[in-house]
Formats: structure tokens, C-alpha cells, sequence
């Protein structure tokens, strides 16, 4: 029987907002993986870094602040550095759930780089919020550097980068062969490492991919039959959050569409999964999106739960 091929992408549920919750979540996250990898999935497994990156871009901060001779860590170094700390959390718990059931698997994990455009107009309204709240001071100081900075009204100011769309997968070929071979691999975290190409050289953005836009493109590029997009609901819902909320069981490519430009799904949220999906199965047309819940990923694979998104 040939696997089936799924990417898997981890939203903030799976890793928790701290270290020690993270932790906690990855043993529950390496479950629901286990599942799949028991119901004869290869899984090429992508994850969100909000948290994270913003809460190492902070500890950078302070410690240039305290420690005068240290330089700043740009968002480059920051998004690699969240990739390598979650990478090394969930393979570990996954491992670990793999052997308490018998199952003898290599999980790796790939620091992935992501090219994208320096022309892409979301560097000129940057949108992602990141880091610690500061000062006026400390905001006009960032505002010098060329840095984008937001208020928040009784908090203070935080920063913003800008989240472009991306454009390839610097190491897909390391990702495909890994995953050929039927092992487990963890790539494309927090979105990539956003760089721009400059000659032979690649330079690191002071951006932050979209994590539903990397899995969506990393699930096109693998061919994958499947793209499983795990969040904090358990199917896709049509008026979400009002008295007269309806799930949704299946979709098609344009049904979905005609949501999107009824404005059904909210930006941040579910729209980026919805754009994710149908951008996966323009390019693989024979392929299949889930969106679930963590907890409900072991029935929504069994046809109990979750949203189904077909071509058509």
C-alpha cells in the first residue's frame, strides 16, 4: 500500500505561547502526528513561530540593552533561531511517541530559507506585529533605524514587519529527498527564513513569512496528496462566532472563493488557511485539504470531523 503524503502545518495551539507550555503542547502535537504516521501518512511537518520569534527578537533587545558591545539580532537570525528551538521540541516528542508505540522513525528538522521579492508591496505596509511593547523612546529610537513601529493605546508601541509572499524553497530538494526516503521531516518553520537573492548571495529580510503561505506552497511543491492544516477549531464554520454559526464539512475551490469575497473568513485567522488551500489545489488538482483541530485530527481523518477542500 503506497503512504500518503501530507504536509501538516502546526498552528500556535500545537507549541503553546512559553517555553514550559511549549513543552506541554508538543506531547499532546506529537499524538496527533503519531495518529497520522500509524494511519500510513509521510509527513512533512511545517509550524508557526509568532511567539517564539517575537519572544527571542526580545531577549536579543535586552540583552544589546544591558550588554553595550552586543549588536541587535536582525528578524533573519531571530526566525532561525525559532526554527532550530521549536524543531528540536517536536522531534524529539515525536520520536519519543513513535518509540513508546513500536515504531522506529527518523525525524529531522531543516532549517529552511524562503526567498521572497524586495520589490513586494507588503514591505511598504508591514503588518506583522512582533516583540516586546516600548517605550515612546525606544520606538522613536527603532523609527530611526527605518523600522515600522504601531501604538498600542495604554500599552505603548510595538514593532512591525512586513510579511511577504513567498517565492521558493531554498532547500526543497533536502525536504523532497528526506521525505521520499518515507522519514518524518520538520521544515519551513515560522515560515522560512524570508531572504532576498542578491547575486550568489542570500540575504536575510527583516520580514516574516506567513506560515499558511509557506504550507501551501512547501504541500504544491512536494506533489503532496494531501495538505492538513491543524488550528484552534475543529472544521471551517460559515458566519463563525455568531448565533447563526454552521460548519462546513466540505468545500470546493470555488465555493471557497465565493466565501472569501462574501468576507466569511477573518484575515489573521482562518482566511490565510483558505488561501493556503485553494492556492495547493490550483497547482494539484487531484490533491485534498483537511482543516481541523488538533484533538479532532484522529476522527476528521476518519471522515468524523473537520472540513474537506477539494478542487472541485
Amino acid at each position: 500500500m503506497t503512504k500518503k503524503r501530507a504536509v501538516v502545518s502546526l498552528g500556535h495551539e500545537a507549541l503553546g505561547y512559553t517555553t514550559l507550555e511549549q513543552w506541554d503542547a508538543v506531547k499532546l502535537t506529537a499524538r496527533a502526528l503519531a495518529d497520522l504516521i500509524e494511519a500510513d501518512y509521510q509527513l512533512t511537518i511545517t509550524h508557526s513561530n509568532g511567539p517564539q520569534v517575537s519572544m527571542i527578537h526580545k531577549a536579543m533587545t535586552e540583552l544589546r540593552r544591558v550588554y553595550i558591545d552586543y549588536t541587535p539580532a536582525p528578524m533573519c537570525v531571530c526566525s532561525a533561531m525559532s526554527q532550530g528551538y521549536v524543531g528540536y521540541d517536536i522531534q524529539n516528542a515525536l520520536r519519543a511517541e513513535l518509540l513508546c508505540r513500536g515504531i522506529s522513525k527518523t525525524v529531522s528538522t531543516i532549517l529552511t530559507q524562503v526567498t521572497v521579492d524586495p520589490y513586494d508591496e507588503a514591505f511598504y505596509e508591514p503588518t506583522k506585529v512582533i516583540g516586546r511593547y516600548m517605550s515612546r523612546e525606544d520606538a522613536d529610537i527603532e523609527i530611526k533605524k527605518g523600522n515600522y513601529v504601531i501604538e498600542k493605546p495604554g500599552k505603548g508601541f510595538r514593532r512591525v514587519v512586513a510579511a511577504p509572499r513567498p517565492i521558493n524553497i531554498v532547500e526543497i530538494e533536502a525536504i523532497r529527498t528526506l521525505a521520499q526516503a518515507d522519514q518524518t521531516v520538520i521544515a519551513c518553520g515560522g515560515g522560512g527564513i524570508p531572504v532576498i537573492e542578491q547575486n550568489h548571495l542570500l540575504k536575510g529580510a527583516s520580514a516574516v513569512i506567513e506560515k499558511d503561505a509557506i504550507a501551501g506552497k512547501l504541500a504544491g511543491d512536494l506533489n503532496a496528496d494531501e495538505l492538513i492544516i491543524l488550528t484552534g477549531v475543529p472544521c471551517v464554520y460559515r458566519n463563525f462566532g455568531t448565533d447563526t454559526q454552521e460548519p462546513l464539512q466540505t468545500l470546493t475551490v470555488a465555493e471557497a472563493k465565493q466565501l472569501t469575497e462574501e468576507g466569511q473568513f477573518e484575515e489573521g485567522t482562518m482566511l490565510p488557511k483558505i488561501e493556503a488551500a485553494v492556492s495547493y489545489l490550483e497547482r494539484n488538482p487531484s490533491g485534498r485539504v483537511l482543516i481541523t483541530s488538533i484533538a479532532a485530527v484522529a476522527d476528521a481523518i476518519r471522515g468524523k470531523s473537520g472540513t474537506v477542500i477539494t478542487f472541485d
